[in-house]
């Protein structure tokens, strides 16, 4: 199981651990926040760019491709009342690979573990615990 623990920092600004690291999120000056870091949704993105580029970049090493510089960009619109959430992502290639090595790529991109959770059914299981937390 992965996990990740955030802790309030400051008005919307939240230190987040995962293993031994630590990150800071925020929200934009516009609606409260410091903009120290980005936002939750800011981070859902850039998991899945990530996730897209490193699952390419596996594949490739896999079949001993040199794929060179790869970018992936992950843009979406969260669901709104009758439509569904929106994601989008543009794979960018060296022009020296085949249209094969591309085409496959563009595969395997769909198959990187982020992009399989968020289109899979997704549950939700919360409780609430108290306790005194340290100030």
């Amino acid at each position: 199981m992965k996990q990740a623990v955030s802790t309030r920092t400051g008005t919307f600004k939240q230190s987040v651990r995962i293993r031994d690291f630590q990150l800071t999120t925020d929200e934009p000056n516009a609606v409260g926040g410091s903009d120290e870091g980005p936002g939750a949704l800011e981070l859902l993105a850039a998991s899945l760019a990530s996730c897209t580029a490193v699952t390419m970049e596996m594949y490739a090493s896999h079949k001993g491709w040199d794929i060179g510089d790869v970018e992936v960009e992950a843009q979406f619109s969260p669901a709104d009342r009758g439509c569904p959430t929106r994601f989008g992502l543009v794979l960018r290639f060296p022009d020296d690979l085949t249209d094969e090595q591309v085409q496959r790529l563009k595969v395997i991109a769909a198959k990187c573990p982020v992009h399989r959770v968020l289109e899979g059914e997704v549950m939700f299981d919360e409780r609430v615990e108290r306790t005194q937390l340290a100030s």
